[in-house]
């Protein structure tokens, strides 16, 4: 909802910004809400930009899901109007006394008249404009109806150039939270892995399993708001692949299942002629055939190492994510004739 409003309220500046031009389709909408531009009015780039150059791309690519219940924010807090622009945004609002007449009174005192107990915003604060910008919340698009989504309930505050929101709204944007939203943005390839035997596999033989290192590079996005000169970027890199056989008439190699990268960032060893009697550094072996209820799904996981950074020498880490897709397994029986 913040969205289609802060759209609503900046058509010309939205269509005209060229910091909204992708390299390529993004993969989750942009939250934004502009720059200061020379005469102080926002353009589209004031809430948060993400540059997901260095993301991973193509139609199989995904999203890591981490490995605790932790999450994104749903909510936060950002600049989003000027002056004129609040004044543009409320005035239909209570001219059409749509939120009721007590309300829209109130609203009037505290943006209007300056007759506010939390400062005095006469006129929307115009006398200020160029030193400053009205902040309001945001809600990510994918998350609107989660609880967590309602809680920035706090109207729409006045913060100086310079100087941080107030202490008592922890969710106000900072380069921590930037790093969690380019988190939601990440995206990693397939996990498809390359098998031999290729096509049907026997029962009690070894089937060699990896992944080439051209496809598993480390991936980053970069989450900025420009008017607060603030940013941070999130990268995902690759440390294991985990394979579960899709059933339990199999063994896996290593035992554990967890195949770790090689120092080239490939996964596991190609198959080659005359390693038929080996142990597959990455693989497993059937100990029965798949039979009439159809192929085994295999299912690849990747496990993703994600640690940020950002402005002021922030950084840290964040919680593993991990990405993973199936895949058929036909088993066969070796078949033997008898003279």
């Amino acid at each position: 909802m913040a969205t289609t409003l802060l759209l609503l309220s900046a058509p010309s500046a939205l269509a005209d910004d060229p910091s909204e031009q992708q390299s390529s389709p993004p993969p989750a909408q942009t939250h934004t809400s502009g720059k200061a531009d020379g005469d102080g009015t926002l353009s589209s780039s004031a809430g948060i930009v993400y540059d997901r150059t260095n993301n991973g791309h193509g139609s199989q690519a995904g999203p890591v899901a981490p490995q605790s219940n932790w999450s994104p924010p749903p909510c936060w807090y950002a600049p989003k109007y000027t002056p004129a622009q609040l004044k543009t945004y409320l005035e239909p609002i209570w001219e059409a006394e749509s939120t009721g007449y007590e309300w829209d009174a109130q609203q009037r005192k505290h943006y209007e008249d300056g007759e506010s107990k939390d400062g005095d915003y006469k006129d929307f604060n115009k006398a200020k404009t160029g030193k400053g910008y009205w902040w309001d919340s945001y809600v990510d698009d994918s998350r609107i109806g989660e609880p967590g989504a309602l809680s920035c309930d706090k109207p729409i505050f006045w913060v100086d150039k310079g100087a941080p929101p107030p202490a008592d709204i922890p969710q106000a944007i900072t380069p921590e939270i930037l790093s969690q939203l380019a988190y939601a943005e990440i995206r990693v390839p397939d996990t498809k892995v390359t098998l031999a035997p290729h096509g049907a596999t026997k029962v009690n033989l070894p089937t060699w399993a990896w992944l080439d290192s051209t496809d598993f590079k480390p991936v980053s996005v970069t989450a900025s708001v420009p008017v607060l000169n603030i940013q941070a970027t999130t990268k995902a890199v690759p440390v294991s692949l985990k394979l579960e056989p899709g059933t339990a008439d199999a063994e896996t190699y290593p035992a554990s299942g967890e195949c770790a990268f090689n120092a080239d960032g490939s996964i596991g060893t190609p198959y080659a002629k005359g390693d038929a009697d080996k142990t597959p550094p990455c693989g497993l072996t059937y100990l029965r055939a798949s039979g009439d209820n159809g192929p085994y799904q295999l299912k690849a996981t990747i496990t993703w190492k994600i640690s940020w950074t950002g402005t002021g020498g922030a950084g840290g880490d964040l919680p593993d994510g991990t990405f993973g897709t199936t895949q058929d397994v036909t088993v066969q029986e070796i078949q033997a004739i008898n003279r």
